[in-house]
């Protein structure tokens, strides 16, 4: 078990758009993914933790079908950020909200494991946040992506855990 502070603590949910989660994703479906990031939400809402949820959106104004985010990810979201790039920090508000929360730790969950994720992470890291990545809650357009994120790239920033090992608390 891995316990986390929930004043200290934010849960990014990275690129939880309908779209998205609709794709035919490997190793787990979409929806899948969905479904534990939306559980370990609902966990961190309830310790009182900060949920973040950043959604893309491409720079001309018409978006395709499907980019809002997944209608359950979006209710328990305590913030959205709307992010232009892979990652989730250029140019985007998410580190001005994180600080004005003092939060000091991210649990990141999402889609693609080794794209928005992996993207995110990095820029995190050169934050100075601490990194934990919810396996189970991301997935990506391959298998072999995803284990690539979550065996090579992924434990270089943070650990690794299934999303039922971190306890807000």
């Amino acid at each position: 078990m891995v316990t986390v502070d929930p004043a200290r603590t934010a849960l990014v949910l990275v690129d939880l758009m309908q779209r998205i989660v609709d794709l035919p994703l490997a190793p787990r479906p979409g929806a899948d993914a969905l479904e534990a990031g939306c559980r370990l939400a609902e966990r961190f809402r309830a310790a009182g933790a900060l949920v973040v949820a950043l959604r893309s959106e491409r720079p001309t104004a018409e978006q395709p079908p499907g980019s809002h985010l997944a209608e359950r990810a979006a209710a328990l979201a305590d913030a959205v950020v709307v992010k232009r790039t892979v990652g989730g920090f250029h140019q985007t508000g998410l580190h001005w909200t994180l600080q004005q929360r003092e939060v000091t730790t991210l649990v990141l969950a999402g889609i693609a494991t080794n794209m928005g994720v992996e993207s995110t992470a990095r820029s995190a890291d050169d934050h100075g946040y601490e990194l934990l990545f919810a396996e189970d809650a991301m997935t990506a357009l391959t298998a072999d992506e995803h284990r690539a994120a979550t065996t090579l790239s992924l434990p270089r920033f943070g650990r690794v855990v299934a999303s039922a090992e971190i306890e807000p608390a």
